[in-house]
């Protein structure tokens, strides 16, 4: 079964790295997700950050990383202005920020 969410209406809740670690605290705008899995969606993202500065590289590797931990198939936006209204599988979806970018994360 799938949702339909229109992630920019939604309420604030933050989350962010469970060990302490340097950098920008991730900002949960709408999530259908365990909160295990929310985590690791921004660790995923984290590590992503640290390793590419290109919003489309950002992307392939969370999806590469998604589709290996969790099979296919695995959508993510990454970016700084965009809009979206996606069907996804339930309690695969999430939405967040870190810092300045927004990151969409599903799965069909």
């Amino acid at each position: 079964m799938s949702d339909k969410v229109d992630a920019p209406n939604s309420t604030d809740a933050g989350s962010g790295p469970r060990d302490g670690a340097a950098g920008p605290k991730a900002i949960i705008k709408n999530v259908d997700m365990s909160e295990e899995m929310q985590q690791e969606s921004v660790d995923i993202t984290s590590a992503a950050l640290e390793k590419y500065s290109i919003e489309k590289d950002i992307a392939a590797q969370i999806k590469k990383e998604f589709d290996r931990r969790h099979g296919a198939t695995w959508h993510v936006v990454v970016g700084k202005n965009f809009g979206s209204y996606v069907t996804h599988e339930t309690k695969h979806f999430i939405y967040f920020y870190i810092g300045s970018l927004a990151f969409l994360i599903w799965k069909t």
